[in-house]
């Protein structure tokens, strides 16, 4: 019997052991096989002591019998990995530990109790968490597995990269993998900096067969916090003060999220209109320019003078492009 199988039998065993009576179709859905693999695999089972039983009529399906529970459920290296990912399957396909992933959940659900057991089935079917953000595909990310292994592995990866600025070939150490809205970076010691790549933009990874040391007490989520907050200042250069209508103030939050949400928790008392001005946080005058016309007739932009007349000048434009007959 090949690894795949035996890996294939251990899993039915346990859905069978954890959720109880299932039907073939059922089973093949979980396992990705076809019904007639699932008739196959149950004989196999039965073959080798397992007591199966099979079950006619509308309510039937396969079963354990009673009081059977196997005690098979030691993770190997790769599952008891895969779990910090219970959460994520999408993310975890992405990195080719899905059918790993699904076969650790199962080995514990099945070590667990009675009682902690069921809870687990009920956060399951309650609760899920979906990374990517709305209104936007997600990255294609061809060669994720291939730098989640050298992370893995701690080896040196050769690699060329499209950057904004033109396209770079790099040896990096990549050092950990960061999921933010859908979009998966690497971070990677290079060039005697710890830096951070998208990992959509390689065009192509190799490894070098070169293993490497890990710098003595990186932390990839304190690093990360820290880039993130020096990204968010570097992007807010400068102030807009705006005047809202009551429309407006509802659009804020969701053209400028966060930013958006504390320059209304400062905003002035409405006037008779129902106006407010605001303070808000802006990237450079020709990103805040685009940003603000998201805005439509529901924002007048009172200063800086620049903004203003930059905006200005690009209603004009839009308004004798859309003012000309085709």
């Amino acid at each position: 019997m090949g690894p795949m199988r035996a890996d294939r039998l251990l899993s039915l065993l346990l859905l069978l052991q954890n959720r109880g009576r299932m039907t073939a179709s059922e089973l093949a859905a979980e396992l990705e096989v076809s019904v007639r693999t699932v008739y196959r695999d149950v004989e196999a089972l039965g073959a080798s002591g397992v007591p199966v039983r099979a079950e006619r009529g509308p309510e039937g399906g396969y079963r354990l019998v009673e009081g059977y529970r196997t005690r098979l459920t030691g993770l190997t290296d790769a599952e008891a990995g895969s779990l910090f990912l219970a959460g994520l399957p999408g993310p975890a396909g992405e990195l080719g530990l899905g059918a790993v992933l699904a076969s650790a959940q199962l080995k514990v659900e099945a070590a667990l109790p009675g009682g902690p057991a069921g809870q687990a089935r009920r956060v399951r079917e309650r609760f899920h968490l979906d990374a990517p953000a709305w209104f936007r595909d997600a990255d294609p990310v061809p060669h994720l597995e291939s730098v989640a292994r050298a992370v893995w592995q701690q080896r040196v990866l050769r690699t060329h990269y499209r950057r904004w600025r033109g396209e770079v070939h790099r040896e990096v150490c990549p050092l950990g993998l960061v999921l933010k809205g859908g979009i998966w970076y690497l971070v990677a010691l290079a060039q005697d900096a710890v830096r951070t790549y998208r990992v959509s933009r390689f065009r192509a990874v190799e490894e070098t067969g070169e293993e490497f040391t890990r710098p003595a007490g990186f932390d990839l989520a304190a690093y990360w916090t820290e880039s993130s907050r020096r990204m968010e200042a570097a992007r807010h250069q400068g102030t807009a003060r705006l005047r809202l209508s009551p429309r407006g103030r509802k659009l804020l939050p969701m053209q400028f999220g966060a930013a958006g949400t504390r320059a209304l928790a400062k905003a002035g008392p409405p006037d008779d209109e129902g106006w407010v001005e605001v303070e808000l946080s802006v990237e450079s005058e020709a990103v805040a320019t685009g940003d603000l016309l998201r805005l439509g007739v529901e924002a007048e932009v009172l200063g800086p003078e620049e903004l203003r007349r930059a905006v200005a000048a690009a209603v004009a434009v839009l308004a004798d492009r859309y003012a000309t007959d085709r």
